[in-house]
């Protein structure tokens, strides 16, 4: 594997760790209280806070998913290397896509 993306899903590793926490917190919280899906989005609505929490988080699991998936890839399958990698862009963007849109949605609509 290249050192750099090595390195870069290192890091997403590490920054999704404590991502990972708040958000299973906030869910065990919401459960716990009782809050319902329209409870939940109205505490959302219109909040920096969350886009960016949720923003950082979409960016760092569709690059580190990326990585990843490149490494399968070139390991285990006849793909070459160009190849490999138009597939984990594909797949790192659509990730990114869908996960942005799900932030909007909870956050702006």
């Amino acid at each position: 594997m290249n050192v750099r993306l090595y390195i870069w899903q290192r890091l997403t590793a590490a920054l999704m760790v404590p991502l990972l926490l708040v958000h299973l917190a906030v869910i065990f919280y919401a459960s716990r209280k009782g809050l319902s899906a329209a409870d939940m989005l109205a505490r959302t609505r219109g909040s920096v806070s969350w886009a960016l929490f949720y923003g950082t988080f979409v960016s760092a699991v569709a690059v580190h998913a990326s990585i990843g998936l490149r490494t399968v890839l070139t390991e285990w399958t006849p793909l070459g290397t160009r190849a490999s990698n138009i597939a984990v862009i594909a797949f790192g963007l659509l990730l990114a896509v869908l996960g942005f849109r799900a932030v909007v949605a909870v956050v702006l609509i």
